[in-house]
């Protein structure tokens, strides 16, 4: 099979006869071609006048050598098919401690691998996970055990559901495959910045668990990790609350893939003595504009063409105080959404659905956090920190999970006016006009103040007036490293396996879920 990538194509161009397409363009006879498919689909809109997509084509044909030599930006691809290990191990059943991306695929692993996994989720199934979720964002009701944190898929199924990703790993085609297999839409296989939207996202995880649990795996929803029993330096067993009730099962294999809001498992890992490490990590804002706006200013003339979705943007700036300020996780024709975990504390977060259609789109502005910013060596200290701003800014919105906002013309001023202009917040329950000086560290609203200027440089009308600015968001990762060896294994406990973003070696749904395959394998591999 050979790949031709770079092919130029206009917005109006019909692809679904990609034959028709290499033989006007490559002149390849379509009696040669066998078969051919969209390997991938980006747009290209760094010139406004001129908005197009860039598109690469797998071709089987025949002759594909002369294929290879006459055609420009042509190469051979082999895939390599990712084959399950067998297991290997003591018979004992390998429990996972968390379902969201990394535990998901790390239990499919391994009940594909015959070694019937035993999953703990402390939140609920993702049914009546979302009614909860939704109950809070109505009511400021908020279960500390299940919500945009807790629960079925983990943080990412409240999200945009985003798979682009900054790792190359061989894995990453057979997770996205299995997505596809489970309901995710076909489109995330080819384009350049797949997403699946947090609505069908949904359902892609429930299909993922009822796979797990017909191939022999088991899911406890509502258990919650509360201790790891050890014999001679590895693990024997772990213990949970379910229905109010510790219970304790026997095993010698635990993957730890609590995720990054898990402060809890955190904390018993630092009274078990496992080694931990400070991690940095960054805090900001959500800044939202009306989606219309941002696609004119990334489309120019081709906003609101029926081939192109809400436009997206990722924009950094290093500022003359050693900072960078970033974008993160947009969500275009989103929402803000209330992402609180802890009594009286406030996060936010973004997500969009499928569809992406919203009034406004939202993205994290984040400033760097360095370790040395944490005044403790504490291997904690930057999860007391986001504390510390989640109580702030809880305290700015005015409590009951109301979220503190400024227009960036009132943050650029310094000075509440309590009004808003053409941009509407969309969080809920309730929003409170407060600047994020209130509940921001001061270097963060420093940094936040030089960039924004600076970002607006570049995507025009980005340091609107009227753009809106909610706070705090605070986990876009983890804080804190659980420390482990090349064997994924803790440094301090054979047999407990730290794993995907809040173990600190992930960043997004994909380098989770690749994460939670290894540490899956380490448990089927260790004989």
């Amino acid at each position: 099979m050979i790949r031709v990538n770079g092919i130029r194509v206009p917005l109006g161009q019909d692809l679904g006869d990609l034959a028709a397409i290499c033989e006007k363009k490559f002149r390849i006879k379509r009696s040669r071609i066998k078969r051919a498919r969209l390997a991938k689909k980006s747009v290209d809109a760094r010139k406004k006048s001129d908005v197009h997509f860039i598109i690469s084509i797998d071709i089987e044909a025949d002759g594909e050598e002369g294929i290879l030599k006459a055609v420009k930006n042509a190469v051979r691809i082999e895939k390599k098919p990712y084959v399950i290990p067998q297991a290997v191990g003591t018979g004992l059943r390998p429990v996972i401690v968390g379902f969201g991306p990394a535990g998901m695929f790390a239990a499919l692993v391994l009940a594909m691998a015959g070694a019937r996994p035993v999953i703990l989720e402390r939140g609920d199934d993702v049914d009546t996970r979302c009614r909860k979720v939704e109950e809070f964002r109505r009511t400021g009701v908020l279960d500390t055990e299940c919500n945009v944190q807790f629960g079925e898929g983990g943080a990412g199924t409240f999200s945009d559901g985003k798979l682009n990703t900054g790792i190359s790993d061989e894995r990453i085609g057979w997770i996205f495959e299995r997505l596809v297999e489970f309901s995710a839409p076909e489109e995330i296989l080819y384009l350049a910045k797949p997403h699946i939207g947090t609505d069908k996202l949904r359902g892609a995880v429930k299909r993922l668990r009822e796979r797990v649990i017909s191939l022999g795996g088991e899911v406890m929803f509502g258990a919650r990790l509360c201790g790891i029993t050890c014999e001679n330096g590895a693990v024997s067993g772990a213990d949970f609350i379910r229905n109010g009730v510790t219970e304790h099962i026997q095993t010698d294999s635990v993957i730890l893939a609590a995720g990054h809001s898990a402060r809890d498992v955190f904390e018993l890992m630092k009274n078990m003595d496992i080694s931990l490490s400070q991690k940095n990590f960054s805090v900001g804002v959500r800044i939202e504009h009306r989606r219309t706006d941002i696609d004119k200013a990334m489309y120019g003339q081709f906003a609101g063409h029926k081939a192109l979705k809400a436009a997206d943007y990722k924009l950094a700036v290093h500022l003359p105080n050693g900072r960078t300020l970033y974008t993160f996780c947009m969500c275009p024709g989103g929402y803000v959404v209330a992402a609180s975990s802890e009594r009286d504390r406030l996060a936010v977060n973004g997500m969009s659905c499928f569809a992406r259609d919203a009034d406004n789109s939202n993205s994290a502005l984040l400033v760097n956090v360095n370790t040395d910013d944490y005044g403790s060596d504490d291997p904690l200290a930057g999860m007391y920190l986001q504390r510390d701003i989640e109580e702030r800014a809880f305290r700015a919105g005015g409590g009951g999970y109301s979220a503190p906002v400024a227009t960036v013309g009132e943050f650029l001023s310094g000075k509440l006016t309590g009004t808003l202009g053409k941009v509407t917040p969309s969080y809920l329950p309730a929003y409170k006009h407060a600047l994020p000086d209130d509940y921001l560290p001061g270097f963060v609203c420093e940094s936040l103040r030089m960039g924004i200027t600076e970002m607006g440089k570049k995507i025009q009308g980005f340091d609107s007036p009227d753009a809106v600015l909610t706070g705090a968001e605070t986990r876009s990762s983890s804080p804190v490293r659980i420390d482990r060896g090349s064997d994924m294994q803790s440094l301090s406990l054979r047999g407990l396996y730290p794993c995907g973003e809040g173990a600190g070696y992930a960043g997004g749904i994909v380098s989770a879920a690749v994460d939670g395959m290894k540490c899956a394998e380490a448990v089927l591999n260790k004989g």
